[in-house]
């Protein structure tokens, strides 16, 4: 069950400042072995949404408008046919293992792994569905990284969601029989209608709405 993971305090040696950086601002410097999930949610003032990727923190760009406006387009178009047994979720952590913890774009999640409402992750092994909206600047995390480890993990389903004149595509793909690689299912455009991991109609082209 997801919660709030917490961390012994970090030694001198891991909290001096890289000399470096010039942009002004203290980051740590990484522990031997790089960060770990436990610092992930135990450093100070690290910036929204970071992500950790094989022990490295990952620090997110500004969000651009077609990113938002697609995470709140398929979490609204979710929440109308997800059971009961399952939960929408927008940039939540999923913890995969102990240097893994990315930030998937929408979770649809079992409910019973909901503690409260001060839990700050889910586990991966509660996970049905992970969707990433790509980014430039994300493109190679959002298209290779993160659905190779959310296969690993075990997790499903994957969508991933590109910007095509500035309309979005959704790839859906589902985990192999007996394997823990994707296969695409198929491409969807003006529509995403699906029925699995259950039924799914979305009317993509309503984005002209938002």
């Amino acid at each position: 069950m997801g919660g709030t993971m917490t961390a012994e305090p970090l030694s001198e040696s891991v909290t001096k400042a890289d000399p470096a950086r010039t942009t002004g601002r203290m980051w740590p410097v990484p522990p031997d072995g790089g960060w770990t999930v436990d610092h992930l949610f135990s450093l100070p003032d690290l910036p929204p949404h970071t992500q950790l990727l094989d022990g490295s923190l990952v620090f997110v760009s500004p969000q651009r408008a077609f990113h938002g406006l697609v995470i709140t387009l398929l979490e609204n178009g979710l929440r109308r046919f997800v059971p009961a047994e399952f939960k929408v979720r927008r940039e939540m952590t999923i913890v995969i293992d102990k240097r893994n913890g990315p930030e998937p774009d929408i979770s649809v999640v079992s409910a019973a792994a909901e503690a409260d409402t001060d839990q700050t992750f889910y586990k991966a092994v509660d996970v049905l569905l992970a969707v990433e909206v790509v980014s430039p600047e994300s493109a190679a995390r959002d298209r290779d990284t993160k659905p190779h480890k959310y296969a690993n993990a075990g997790i499903p389903h994957f969508w991933r969601v590109e910007s095509e004149d500035g309309r979005p595509v959704v790839e859906a793909f589902e985990l192999a029989e007996g394997t823990t690689a994707y296969a695409r299912t198929g491409v969807h455009r003006d529509r995403l209608k699906l029925s699995t991991p259950f039924d799914i109609d979305i009317d993509l082209s309503s984005i002209d709405e938002l």
